[in-house]
């Protein structure tokens, strides 16, 4: 046991020294006979201060709604953590994720493949992989966001300065805004209607409040919330069925986050089909909603939301 834990450190070694070598090589091959240095900037972040040399071009994202930052910008990282669902990337980036490599999850990384692409850039998440943050930077310049959870404009501008792209990260963010904005006129009065939003897990079930992904989107275009959801906090956890009644609404949207052994999409259909919540006035009014977890939580990042601003049309604009 002890000789494999030897062989593992070897290797790993090995390629932390790679990949400062092959970074070294491009650095010094880009600035070509003349000894000009490339522009160099800094990134204040979550775990400290990390200085940059020359528009990074191989970027390793450690989390999910980073990546969707990425591609946003224009930038497809050479490796990525894999998707929460997805084989192994969701629906909605697969196209855009053909040859990218995966570094592992988001609570679990794989530092060997990491170290192998050697990266000129990391980005990560502080909440997510604080205690691997002295690692990874000894691989590459690292700069990591200080949570997941809430608004994802926060993480997108540290993002967009990390990759030297900032103003790139403004036009997204204005399009984005004035999406927000046009939505809210053509929705008008529907604005007014109290929009629940229930999660079920294996094992769990929650009511989303305000200071979660969909919620600070909802809250963007103004919509009400029913009054024990109109809270500036995550969600309620753990629910039992005595918290149905809380689940009332004129419109409840409901999502699962299904991992493949059917235990979550098994427990929806038990609630959804309980008589207390049959007798919920959103159920009587026919009002209730499934729509997609990757979209409405788990993805967490720009195109996630504009993905789920198409929900939003199509259930309050498209369907009348």
């Amino acid at each position: 046991m002890k000789l494999r834990n030897l062989v593992s450190l070897l290797l790993f070694a090995s390629l932390l020294f790679l990949a400062a070598c092959g970074n070294k090589e491009e650095k010094e091959g880009s600035t070509g006979n003349d000894d000009k240095k490339e522009e160099t900037y800094t990134v204040e972040h979550a775990m400290g201060t990390t200085e940059i040399e020359g528009t990074p071009k191989k970027v390793v994202i450690l989390t999910n709604e980073g990546t969707e930052a990425l591609l946003s910008l224009g930038v497809t990282p050479v490796g990525a953590v894999q998707s929460w669902t997805g084989d192994p990337w969701y629906d909605h980036i697969a196209k855009d994720m053909k040859d990218v490599e995966v570094v592992g999850t988001e609570s679990e990384l794989n530092m060997e493949a990491i170290a192998k692409l050697q990266p000129d850039l990391i980005i990560g998440n502080k909440m997510r992989q604080e205690e691997q943050y002295n690692q990874l930077k000894d691989i590459a310049p690292t700069v990591m966001a200080e949570t997941l959870r809430g608004n994802w404009k926060e993480n997108f501008e540290l993002y967009s300065k990390a990759v030297n792209k900032e103003e790139k990260g403004q036009e997204v963010l204005a399009e984005y805004d004035q999406r927000i904005e046009d939505l809210k006129g053509k929705l008008g009065d529907k604005l007014n209607q109290e929009v629940s939003m229930v999660r079920f897990l294996a094992g769990d079930v929650r009511i989303y409040h305000k200071d979660s992904f969909s919620g600070v989107i909802l809250d963007q275009l103004g919509f009400a919330r029913p009054e024990g959801q109109d809270v500036d906090d995550f969600a309620e956890k753990g629910v039992t069925k005595e918290r149905i009644p809380a689940m009332d609404g004129d419109v409840l949207f409901y999502f699962t986050y299904e991992t493949g052994d059917g235990e979550a999409n098994k427990l929806a259909e038990e609630w959804l089909n309980d008589p207390l919540f049959q007798n919920l006035e959103v159920a009587k009014q026919d009002k209730v909603y499934e729509v997609s977890d990757a979209i409405w939580n788990t993805a967490g990042g720009v195109m996630a939301a504009n993905a789920m601003l198409d929900d939003i049309e199509k259930f309050f604009l498209e369907q009348e």
